[in-house]
């Protein structure tokens, strides 16, 4: 029996197989810029002796349906599976579940249309999600299909966390809250660093801080989602490669009011044109540190405004939780970026947080604690992996 994880975007696909039994990774790939003329689509594959293999094609995938079949072609080729029949299940990563999943849900036609209710709440992501559904449901007709949503681990927050001080129709009637997102990521380091901890993951209090191109911080009381720093949408919260974070709510306005800027000009401008690109030019962490190496005096304001941002944070949700086992770097920055994590902990021994400079810039691929040995908080980096996480909870969501 096998589980496929798919993630659809509006011109990407990524997927991943696994084997039911221990949740093994059989393969695993990603389609982009589908429909253009330089689309790329790269597999790879275990082969029977437990290693892998990888292939690169470059042309013009017309659409999501033929990258997906193109992967199963492959895919049956290489002996991984015989057709789309083998596959015994599809995991879905679906952003926003609004207040309506609270946990994976088995598709039907009924949570389908839930699903495409929620499109207001996330116009960017929902509809490429109900486009993968469809696709698998064609491709795949055998196969249990489940949602899993980023938003449902968050749905534990608290009333006073998640609600904004607006009037009270705008919650009742048109669901303006705080949602949060990176959840299955969170869930999934979350469970890792208990196992590091040496304790159950209902009794750990983490921060986890998920750095990627988007960014998000959450405060882990207990094994249960009490704060996180995105809210309605991804926009609110860190500073991140092209979004703006945390933004006087009428700066907006202001814009709109002085300049020729458009209600949608100015969101384009929040989400795509700001962060780290407004800031310096790029929206790359990479070329951040090498602009900042070079004297660019943007380049090192926006890492000081980066760095500064995740310390206020860490420091809030330490007075939320009251107590911390451990701060937890994850996703591509998180995991790859030892200056910014220095950054981000450095003064921090009040709080208890105590980093090793030396452990810290020492690279690795796995889990690691990278606190100095008499820090009260652990600090550690382990590598995310979401579709493992919607993997397992298909499965669980199968068995329930």
């Amino acid at each position: 029996m096998t589980i496929l994880v798919l993630n659809c975007g509006s011109s990407s696909l990524k997927y991943k197989l696994f084997a039911t039994e221990g949740l093994a990774l059989l393969a695993a790939g990603m389609a982009e810029r589908i429909g253009q003329a330089d689309s790329r689509l790269h597999n790879r594959w275990r082969r029977a002796d437990g290693s892998f293999a990888a292939q690169e094609y470059r042309g013009v995938t017309a659409d999501h349906r033929a990258a997906l079949q193109h992967v199963f072609g492959d895919l049956a080729e290489e002996g991984v599976l015989r057709d789309s029949a083998d596959v015994s299940a599809v995991g879905h990563r679906v952003v926003h579940g609004g207040e309506r999943f609270h946990e994976p849900v088995l598709l039907d036609a009924t949570a389908i249309a839930a699903i495409r209710e929620l499109v207001p709440l996330a116009p960017l992501h929902n509809p490429a999600n109900l486009l993968g559904i469809e696709l698998a449901q064609a491709l795949c007709p055998r196969a249990a299909q489940v949602a899993v949503f980023d938003t449902a681990f968050h749905q534990t927050l608290p009333p006073h966390a998640f609600r904004y001080a607006l009037p009270d129709w705008t919650y009742r009637q048109h669901q303006v809250r705080r949602y949060g997102f990176h959840g299955t990521s969170v869930a999934y380091v979350g469970r890792r660093a208990a196992e590091l901890l040496g304790k159950p993951f209902e009794q750990a209090n983490l921060i986890v801080l998920h750095l990627g191109n988007g960014a998000s911080v959450t405060a882990v009381g207990n094994g249960r989602s009490i704060d996180t720093s995105m809210g309605m949408t991804p926009l609110e919260g860190l500073i991140m490669g092209t979004r703006c974070g945390d933004l006087d709510p009428d700066v907006p306005f202001y814009l709109m009011r002085h300049t020729a800027l458009s209600a949608d000009q100015t969101e384009e401008l929040l989400f795509h044109g700001s962060g780290l690109r407004g800031l310096a030019g790029v929206g790359d962490m990479r070329e951040l540190h090498a602009l900042a190496q070079q004297g660019n005096g943007n380049a090192e304001l926006a890492l000081q405004m980066t760095a500064y941002r995740l310390k206020k944070y860490i420091g809030a949700y330490s007075a939320a939780l009251g107590r911390v086992d451990a701060i937890v770097f994850t996703a591509g920055i998180g995991e790859n970026d030892p200056d910014l994590r220095a950054r981000a902990c450095g003064e921090l021994n009040n709080l208890g947080i105590v980093l090793d400079h030396e452990r810290n810039a020492t690279p690795a691929a796995t889990a690691r604690d990278i606190a100095a040995a008499a820090s009260p908080v652990r600090i550690l980096v382990i590598p995310t992996d979401e579709e493992w996480e919607i993997a397992r909870a298909t499965w669980v969501c199968l068995q329930r």
